[in-house]
Order: structure tokens, then C-alpha cells, then sequence
């Protein structure tokens, strides 16, 4: 991309029947990376985030618990959904509900165009409804189960709870008319739909033949109503797939929707066919952009099953962030795992990265480094002297990093981006060894070296600040100010990260500060979850 650019990434709005866990937490913390990421490029950035508060399974889990569901809705939201962007340090630009009257009026909107331009019939309908899923799903979806609680009945694959045979009069949209554009779509740009995998499967999909969609609901109340025909609520993916354009304006404010859309969309990869498929087929029939891109992301595993509520297997990131802290909450979901495919969470392997990784690796790298020039040169930067072949590897490795990083960021290879970086921390550490401060400043012959050899380690750490500032923004931020940077470059976040490769920026005569642990010592025993 080219700065200045709009960049607008969405995450999706998440269902408020229960509370969040840590597979809602990574797909925020992956979009949030990369709007911090562009950002720190100059480009127009615009991140949004929010709740799913309609259809009937919200209706059903707030009678279950004897309320209301706006009341429950605002409650979850209040007490779980807003708090989880904080404790992971989301910075979002807007969040939507879809209760919000600006959502319900701009869908109105957009349901009234498809109905006058011939998109929208009524009709009959008769299926197998998960409520769950909030999907009526076909045989192939279903299995019987031999034993337990449901034995002998139809159970959705993905809840593993028994399925209700609906039948209602409904209203449909003609997604059958959008099976060829959709091809045409795939085939005109392949990265439309990524990663390789979740393509493949829509494709195959698609060209199975596409039906009409049922989009409406006369059984229960809670929804948006259907604007020529109160006694239908709108079915709650049709409403919630909307929120990606009536959060910036769409039907209300033209200039602001120009400016935004279309957007790149984090998904988990169960939801891939309802953003990759009824999506960009509703934008079509509005005569509307499909979005730049769907990812579907993998799943996090925990024992080898997706984290679930209703399975007990949920890990709250309170639960690690209490533990660890949120940069490494975040520095390990984002590392640990490719993204795009699947990846299993254990305590052991957080608590080992933790150590290796960034309390000796990265943290202690960076308290040394500041240690020395408090020690050798009153807390000033030095002047390098001339440069030998050992330093302009480090200027080329940092170089080398800053470009692959920003290149996997573009494909949103967040783990790709990482590994980049960390060839710098592993550099400098690997450099250190070899030139031994230590022994170069027991004589005055050797002055000249250490200052050149301390130069390149703090410059090299102010690459990694401003790499490193999408990810872990408290350490960065900690370790921005031990450099003493601001004072010379400015506040962290206003460095172009594109150009942090660009050896030489710290200016000779910093005043380093004094640095605390980034990552203090755990001990492993707290880690038990």
C-alpha cells in the first residue's frame, strides 16, 4: 500500500449470549496489530469492532435468565464485551451494536432498496435450524449421535446439540442470481478470499449451486422488522453482516462511506461462508463493492477441541493477562501461532516463550544495552566511530527485517512479521557476545569501539521500539523512554514504520533513562490454568 492509504480492517461483531474467551480476544488483538501497524505507515486507518445482539438465541438465553434481551445485551456488553477491549489494549475507532439506532436505520435502508429492486420474495420455507448457529443447515452439516443425552437425534456438527425442523412463511433473497458474479469474483482476484484453504472451500461451495436465502423471521420479535412488514424480524446474520457499512455511514453520510469502504475482514474460519459468499452477494445487489478482502482465521485449540463455552474449554485472557501481562498476551498469540491455520494454546508453552523469548531474549537484550551506556558514558548515547563489518551486518539485518516484516503485514502474515523482527533481537544478542563491551571499556585504547558497538545496540533497539510498538505497545512505550527517544524523534507512535530500518535515527547524546524488567521472571507454578 502506499501511505496514505485507506486501510479500514474489521473484526466480526460478536455474539452477546455469554462472555468472552480467548479465541474472541485473538481475532481482536491480530486486527488491532494490523491497524496499529497501518497506522504507523500513515495510512487513513479505521478499525472497527462490536457486538451481535439480535435473534433467537439471544432471546432464549435472556429469558433463561429472567431479563429482557436489551437488558441482557447491555449488560453483557458493559461488563464483558467493552472491559475485554481494554484488558488487551484494542485501540478501536468505533463500536457497534447492533441494537444502535444508526445500525437499525441504515439496515432498514439497505432492506428497502433490495425489496424495490426485485432482490427480496416472499415464500415458504421448511429446514433444519440450529439455534446455535442461528443457520439452517443441510444434511451434511448433521450427524446422529449413538449415545449420550441426544442418542439417536440429529445434532449440528459444530454445537453438538439437537436441530429443530422450522417451518414459516418467510421473506427471500435471490442469492441464487449471484453464483456466477461470486465465481467471477474468486477467479478475478484470488486473494480476495485467503488463506488457500478456506478458498478452496468456498469455491467448491459455490459451485455447488447457491440457493435462495431465507431472511426473515416470523416465530419471535427480537430483530429488526422488516420495513413493509412488521410481523417478519430480520434473520440475524442478514442484520449482522450489515454492520460492516452502517458503522461508517452507509445510507446516511456518503462522503465517510467513500472514504472507508471496502474493508479487509478478520473472520474465524467457521463464519468464512457467510462474509466470502451471502456477503459480497448482498453488496452486489445493492450495487455496492464487495469487501477488499475475507481472511478466515483458524481456530484456537485447547486439548486438541475448539475453545468453546458450552464445552468448558473458554479461557478467559483475563485468566493469562493477570498472570503474564498484556504485551506478552498479546506477543504470544500473534507469534505462536501461523495465522491462517489453527494452533493450540498451553500454559507450558506461553510460560516458555514468556521466558525465552521476551523476558531473556528481548527484555533482557534491552536492560543491558542501557545498563552499559548509564556505566560507560553517564547515560549519553556515544558518537559511533567507524563502522566494521560486524556492525553493518547489524545495520542489514535490521534493514533486511524492517522490509519482510512490513511486506508479511501487506499479506497479513502477522507471524511471518514477528519472525522477522525477532532476527534482530537474536542479532544483537549474538553481537554483544562477540564484541564484549565489558572488556572493550577496561582500556582507552578500545573507547572508540564500545562507543560504536553501544551505538549500534541502541540504535538497533530503537528499530525494534518502533517494530515492535504494534504488538507489545507498553514495552515499546517503556523502552522508547529508556532510550531517552522522544526527546529527539518524538513520541513512539509518530514514527513511520516503514522506515525504521533507516539506520542512524537515535540521535548521539540521548540521555538514556533507566529500565525496569520489560518482562519480569514469572515463576511457572502461577501458570497453572
Amino acid at each position: 500500500m502506499a501511505a496514505g492509504d485507506s486501510f479500514y480492517i474489521a473484526t466480526p461483531i460478536f455474539y452477546v449470549n455469554d462472555v468472552p474467551h480467548i479465541g474472541h480476544a485473538y481475532t481482536e488483538v491480530a486486527a488491532d496489530v494490523l491497524a496499529r501497524w497501518h497506522r504507523q505507515s500513515g495510512d487513513d486507518t479505521w478499525l472497527l469492532t462490536g457486538t451481535d445482539e439480535h435473534g433467537q438465541k439471544i432471546l432464549r438465553t435472556a429469558v433463561a435468565n429472567d431479563t429482557t434481551p436489551q437488558q441482557w445485551a447491555d449488560k453483557l456488553v458493559e461488563e464483558s464485551w467493552l472491559p475485554l477491549l481494554e484488558t488487551i489494549n484494542i485501540q478501536n475507532d468505533d463500536f457497534i451494536r447492533t441494537t444502535d439506532k444508526r445500525h437499525e436505520e441504515a439496515v432498514t435502508i439497505f432492506l428497502q432498496k433490495l425489496h424495490d429492486d426485485g432482490y427480496i420474495y416472499s415464500g415458504e420455507y421448511e429446514g433444519y435450524y440450529c439455534v446455535g448457529c442461528e443457520e439452517y443447515k443441510q444434511l451434511d452439516d448433521l450427524m446422529e449421535t449413538p449415545d449420550g443425552d441426544y442418542a439417536g437425534q440429529l445434532v449440528c456438527k459444530i454445537h453438538s446439540r439437537p436441530i429443530e425442523v422450522l417451518k414459516e412463511k418467510n421473506y427471500f433473497f435471490r442469492m441464487s442470481d449471484f453464483q456466477q458474479r461470486l465465481l467471477d469474483l474468486y477467479e478475478e482476484r484470488p486473494d480476495f478470499i485467503q488463506p488457500e484453504s478456506v478458498r478452496n472451500e468456498i469455491l467448491q461451495f459455490v459451485k455447488q449451486g447457491l440457493s435462495d436465502l431465507s431472511i426473515s423471521r416470523s416465530s419471535f420479535d427480537w430483530g429488526i422488522k422488516i420495513p413493509w412488514d412488521h410481523s417478519h424480524v430480520l434473520y440475524v446474520w442478514f442484520d449482522a453482516l450489515l454492520n460492516y457499512i452502517t458503522a461508517i455511514g452507509y445510507g446516511v453520510d456518503n462522503d465517510e462511506f467513500q472514504r472507508r469502504w471496502p474493508a479487509t475482514q478478520l473472520v474465524g474460519k467457521d463464519i468464512a461462508r457467510f462474509h466470502a459468499v451471502i456477503w459480497p452477494a448482498m453488496l452486489m445487489a445493492a450495487g455496492l463493492q464487495p469487501p477488499k478482502q475475507v481472511f478466515g482465521h483458524g481456530w484456537l485449540l485447547v486439548g486438541g477441541e475448539k475453545m468453546s463455552k458450552s464445552k468448558l474449554t473458554g479461557i478467559a485472557p483475563s485468566q493469562i493477562t493477570d498472570t503474564f501481562g498484556v504485551d506478552a498476551f498479546r506477543y504470544y498469540f500473534m507469534s505462536a501461532i501461523n495465522f491462517g491455520q489453527d494452533g493450540s494454546f498451553s500454559w507450558e508453552d506461553l510460560a516458555a516463550r514468556y521466558q525465552s523469548e521476551l523476558a531473556n531474549g528481548f527484555g533482557n537484550l534491552a536492560s543491558r544495552v542501557i545498563a552499559m551506556v548509564n556505566r560507560y558514558y553517564d547515560g549519553l548515547v556515544p558518537a559511533p566511530a567507524e563502522y566494521t563489518a560486524d556492525d553493518l551486518k547489524v545495520q542489514a539485518v535490521v534493514r533486511a527485517a524492517a522490509d519482510n516484516a512490513d511486506a508479511a503485514i501487506q499479506s497479513l502474515a502477522i507471524h511471518d512479521a514477528l519472525a522477522s523482527i525477532w532476527t534482530i533481537v537474536d542479532e544483537l544478542n549474538g553481537y554483544i557476545t562477540l564484541q564484549e563491551p565489558w572488556v572493550l571499556a577496561k582500556t582507552e585504547e578500545t573507547r572508540k569501539r564500545l562507543g560504536t558497538v553501544l551505538y549500534t545496540a541502541t540504535d538497533g533497539l530503537r528499530a525494534l521500539a518502533v517494530l515492535l510498538s504494534p504488538v507489545i505497545p507498553e514495552a515499546t512505550a517503556k523502552l522508547w523512554t529508556g532510550l531517552g527517544a522522544a526527546a529527539g524523534l518524538g513520541e513512539l507512535t509518530d514514527q513511520v514504520i516503514v522506515d525504521a530500518g533507516h539506520w542512524g535515527q537515535l540521535p548521539v547524546g540521548s540521555r538514556v533513562g533507566t529500565l525496569e524488567a520489560l518482562f519480569p521472571r514469572i515463576e511457572v507454578t502461577e501458570t497453572a490454568g
